[in-house]
């Protein structure tokens, strides 16, 4: 049980969106909607919280579910040199070393990000916590094999467990 430091059954709508809608990378309907659902005192638990947030976006449509993929960044993108990531994803993205890439591996990130991309539609999403830039590359390499439906529920799945990590922070 991981507790959070602000109890969510405690806030109003307003602060409870403005401190939990970016769990969820540029889609605060997510936190909308869990706090319109209702919230008792087992919300103030941070896997309790991430559940219902992960089960509000499981019920989207697909083209909802498209749009919260496409919210999220390229890993060491051209928005990240250009300073234009959130905190959580400069900060996420930093602790996996994304930003001591190497030239020629900063050039091998952006070449399977347009794969990828080109591929699917879609970018290239991975909780990367507890991960480093040699196994995300790996990671890329494994998943361009796969099919488009399996890759937007392993992105759906990533986006859900970088969630929780947030979650944990907060």
């Amino acid at each position: 049980m991981a507790e959070l430091k602000n109890k969510p059954n405690t806030l109003s709508r307003d602060d409870f969106v403005s401190l939990f809608g970016g769990v969820y990378e540029h889609s605060p309907w997510v936190a909308e909607q869990v706090f319109d659902a209702g919230l008792d005192e087992s919300f103030n638990d941070a896997d309790v919280l991430a559940a219902a947030m992960a089960k509000v976006v499981a019920l989207q449509d697909e083209q909802t579910k498209l749009d919260l993929i496409n919210a999220h960044p390229d890993l060491a993108g051209k928005a990240a040199v250009r300073g234009e990531l959130t905190a959580s994803s400069t900060s996420e993205q930093a602790r996996a070393g994304l930003n001591e890439c190497s030239h020629e591996e900063f050039e091998k990130f952006q070449t399977y990000n347009a794969a990828y991309k080109d591929k699917f539609g879609f970018p290239f999403i991975k909780a990367v916590r507890n991960s480093n830039r040699f196994e995300i590359l790996k990671g890329f390499e494994n998943r361009l094999e796969n099919d488009q439906a399996t890759e937007f529920e392993t992105a759906l799945a990533e986006i859900d467990k970088i969630a929780a990590f947030r979650l944990q922070d907060l």
